[in-house]
């Protein structure tokens, strides 16, 4: 009698939760970019002298990641992408609070932290069998 080892699906399915909720909530702020445009991405990276053009990036780190993290496609590389776009507004935008504490006495950064965190773990479990990508994958 031959037997077969089920791989449970909890794994996938806490692959799935993840991707969604780091893509939702990452929407969010990439659609309010697409709303009210880029002019403070593009005036913070004048400000410290690079290019501003190099702003409109944040529609890439913010709408399509984001989209290809949701629906499991490319999503190792899409999650690097948020890795790196998280890293430039870390660098950008929140230097000054690295070390602080918020008014309730949690880290300042948690929700940039929580993000960057997230994409780093997807980068590293991949999508799961719940995506367009499959399990399988390379980038997946």
């Amino acid at each position: 009698m031959e037997t077969t080892k089920r791989i449970p699906a909890t794994g996938d399915a806490g692959r799935l939760v993840l991707r969604v909720v780091l893509a939702v909530l990452l929407l969010f702020h990439g659609v309010s970019k697409v709303i009210g445009g880029v002019g403070f991405v593009t005036g913070m990276l004048a400000k410290v002298g690079l290019p501003a053009g190099l702003g409109y990036l944040v529609y890439i780190g913010e709408v399509v990641a984001p989209a290809l993290i949701l629906v499991g496609l490319f999503t190792r590389a899409a999650a690097l992408i948020v890795v790196v776009n998280m890293i430039v507004a870390l660098l950008l935008v929140h230097t000054g609070q690295f070390f602080s504490l918020s008014d309730t006495g949690g880290w300042a950064l948690e929700l940039q932290g929580m993000y960057l965190g997230s994409a780093v773990a997807l980068a590293l479990l991949g999508a799961g069998r719940y995506s367009i990508g499959g399990a399988g994958g390379r980038w997946n």
